[in-house]
């Protein structure tokens, strides 16, 4: 075993499972029966590379800044993924390789309103009712926001489990998936930037 980092580490039932009930029950958890909790690993100290730090893979979005954009401008692109379950997952980065900590504060000024535009304009598709963002930074150092189109009248669907009932809803035709990125790039290109997708 490593040495601990600090005490909340120390504290840890390591290789043991935690208890599923907490969730069980919860209105927006997916599962219901006997969930069974996989053993809790020990930590990994130092941590592995992201995409794009040293020693890591190479950052995708530099490698190919174009790979499933559907909208850009001069400081910004929004990506649209295949094979979801939901009506459209998208990503929203800056054209530079900046990290969340480094982003110039110019930058950083027009973050706020890149994701009410992106979230309005997912939020257009009629299968959509809800535009829900997060940011996980634990597969590249490249800053990205995550966008997840709730459907409507899925209540179930509200919440941290989204990106589970991604997962696991059938997934969307091709044909779908671009007429709904279509959509949005033609929203978003409305306020500036432009469509890529048509």
């Amino acid at each position: 075993m490593t040495e601990l980092p600090s005490e909340y580490h120390r504290r840890l039932p390591y290789g043991e499972r935690v208890s599923a009930d907490p969730l069980v029950g919860q209105p927006f958890f997916p599962f219901e029966g006997d969930v069974q909790v996989v053993p809790l690993a020990e930590p990994v100290v130092p941590e592995p590379p992201r995409a794009g730090e040293a020693g890591g893979k190479p950052c995708a979005k530099c490698a190919d800044p174009d790979g499933y954009v559907i909208w850009r401008d001069e400081q910004w692109a929004v990506k649209a993924f295949g094979a979801t379950g939901l009506p459209l997952v998208a990503v929203l980065e800056p054209n530079e390789h900046y990290r969340l900590d480094n982003l110039p504060p110019e930058l950083t000024a027009t973050l706020g309103p890149m994701i009410q535009r992106v979230a309005k304009a997912i939020q257009g598709l009629d299968s959509v009712g809800r535009t829900h963002f997060n940011r996980w930074g634990d597969g590249s150092e490249h800053f990205h926001l995550w966008f997840l189109a709730r459907p409507l009248g899925m209540m179930q669907l509200r919440g941290a489990m989204i990106a589970a009932w991604d997962d696991m809803l059938p997934k969307i035709p091709d044909e779908e998936l671009a007429a709904n990125s279509r959509q949005v790039a033609a929203a978003l290109a409305e306020g500036g930037g432009e469509a890529v997708v048509s």
